[in-house]
């Protein structure tokens, strides 16, 4: 009963100490730009981005929204790959010594380089975007996840093969669970990712969605509305890490309240 009392309490500090450092933060940023007298097309002030931002509410969902699509695309399709590439880096050392190379490879090409390529390779389309952006995300997640695979006790794998368990049911018995916390750890870095993906490659091709919104609101010096879809990236960003934080905690609450008491 007294658990129960205290969630509610928790779950309102969980939204009111973020919502009101928040809060201080625009009020500062206001008061700091009408003091110091700043030019708009330097630094706007916050009531500035909003009004802006109102005159083309419309059309600013209509670039969130195409960003959102894309995003949420990457994102999926890295899951898709991610989860078969780790399970055969667990699987097998010498498959995980030939594969970590080749993962390091795509890592630490440079994705603002490589999206003009993307684009002169599959054409100038939605698949650079979904490309790159599933790029951003892959590696972080197969690390993720491998390590979860891989960071299962002894104990336990010696435990499940003297209970005559085969490969597949020590996977999805033991490994599984045992890696649930690492796998949406990789799921919300890669969420978050995903955001800074999708806008790089529509810096660079794109006719909708807020990177594309932001180049052409600078190039005709439409700073506020610039900064406006800078914010709605960065809430977008936070909406889907906390959809991700509850989907754990609504599947997996055993995981979650692990982490909480690590963290606590």
């Amino acid at each position: 009963m007294a658990e129960a009392k205290r969630r509610p309490a928790a779950l309102a500090r969980e939204v009111a100490v973020p919502a009101g450092a928040i809060l201080l933060l625009l009020i500062a940023w206001e008061v700091l730009v009408r003091a110091l007298g700043i030019r708009e097309f330097l630094l706007p002030a916050p009531s500035s981005i909003a009004v802006e931002c109102w005159k083309v509410a419309g059309n600013l969902a209509g670039h969130g929204l195409a960003t959102l699509r894309t995003v949420l695309l990457g994102f999926l399709l890295s899951v898709a790959l991610s989860l078969p590439v780790a399970l055969a880096i667990s699987s097998s050392r010498t498959i995980g010594d030939a594969i970590y190379p080749l993962l390091v490879l795509t890592q630490s090409v440079p994705k603002v380089a490589l999206a003009p390529l993307l684009v002169v390779m599959l054409g100038a389309n939605e698949w650079p975007r979904l490309v790159v952006t599933f790029l951003v995300a892959f590696f972080p997640l197969v690390i993720s996840i491998s390590t979860g695979l891989l960071a299962v006790p002894a104990e336990l794998l010696e435990l499940g093969r003297a209970c005559k368990a085969n490969w597949r049911q020590e996977l999805l018995r033991i490994r599984l669970p045992y890696a649930v916390p690492f796998i949406f750890s990789g799921f919300k870095v890669a969420i978050t990712l995903c955001v800074v993906g999708a806008v790089v490659a529509e810096f660079v091709n794109a006719d909708q969605g807020l990177g594309y919104l932001i180049v052409t609101s600078t190039a005709f010096f439409k700073v506020p509305l610039a900064f406006g879809a800078v914010i709605l990236l960065s809430l977008m960003g936070i909406v889907l890490f906390q959809a991700i934080v509850v989907l754990e905690r609504w599947l997996f609450p055993w995981s979650a309240a692990g982490v909480a008491r690590e963290v606590h």
